[in-house]
């Protein structure tokens, strides 16, 4: 019996520390995962902000102009983002249509005069 016991917490310590490593490796994972992520969206926002202009990005003046323009469309985007959030919340979300509660209440009342 004691021999069974002694098994199962030496068992349980085994499964806990290797839960504990995978779980620094799962973060590891997730922040390389996050930054491929990162990375190649910046290179395809990039790409596709400066697609219809032609900059010069072998001189300083180029990449600067370069680096605005991906900035401002960079900020349109978010600002875009924002105002489609805006608006979504401040639709009617409910689950009962009021409006068809309202409009068949009048006509009841309306056939009720009659």
């Amino acid at each position: 019996m004691a021999i069974s016991t002694t098994f199962f917490i030496v068992a349980i310590v085994i499964v806990a520390i290797w839960l504990l490593i995978e779980a620094k490796r799962l973060k590891h994972k997730l922040w390389a995962f996050f930054l491929i992520g990162l990375i190649l969206f910046t290179y395809i926002s990039f790409t596709v902000s400066l697609k219809n202009h032609e900059i010069d990005l072998t001189s300083v003046g180029g990449v600067i102009d370069a680096g605005k323009l991906y900035m401002a469309w960079l900020g349109g985007m978010f600002n875009n983002a924002k105002a489609v959030t805006a608006y979504a919340s401040k639709q009617n979300w409910s689950e009962v249509d009021e409006s068809a509660i309202n409009t068949t209440t009048e006509l009841e009342n309306i056939w009720s005069k009659l």
